[in-house]
């Protein structure tokens, strides 16, 4: 990126304004595969915990944290720099589970579920994978209706609807 703002200096100075325009396109177009980048990388984590939610048939204190962290900074992540607008529009989450994230995180889950007990394969077997993107995209859905202050004691409440989370629930009590 660095040679990329050299380039746009040079070529405002120098008065080549369409040069300059392209580079900034260059630029935004940069900035937002970083962000999706970003964001993908906290929706593996949260598929992963998910996963072995669904197979563990519980839900650790760990795993809790981390769905909360997860959808969190999914939301900040999310949100344009205008405040009304998202990289990630609510009806796009189900088409990038399936076709960028799912798969990562099943081969990425089969190291943690049962301590590592299934292959990939296995553990793609023998998931409800519709139920998980149920699941993920719900959650998600939370992050266009909830503010950040309200988003974690919302996330309580859907987290105890899962597997093992009654007991995760009065456990924190």
């Amino acid at each position: 990126m660095t040679q990329e703002l050299i380039d746009l200096k040079k070529s405002i100075l120098e008065g080549r304004y369409a040069d300059a325009l392209a580079i900034v396109d260059e630029l935004e177009g940069m900035s937002k595969q970083a962000i999706l980048r970003n964001i993908q990388a906290y929706l593996n984590i949260l598929l992963i915990d998910l996963i072995k939610n669904q197979v563990e048939q519980r839900l650790t204190g760990s795993w809790a944290n981390s769905i909360r962290n997860s959808i969190r900074e999914i939301k900040k992540l999310n949100i344009k720099d205008n405040k009304t607008s998202y990289y990630i529009n609510l009806g796009e989450w189900e088409n990038l589970i399936e076709e960028e994230v799912i798969e990562d995180a099943i081969a990425d889950a089969s190291e943690e579920v049962m301590n590592g007990k299934f292959t990939r394969s296995q553990l793609s077997a023998m998931l409800d994978k519709s139920q998980i993107l149920i699941t993920a995209t719900s959650l998600l859905a939370l992050t266009y209706t909830y503010s950040s202050k309200e988003l974690p004691a919302v996330m309580d409440d859907y987290l105890s609807q899962l597997a093992g989370g009654e007991d995760w629930i009065n456990r924190e009590k």
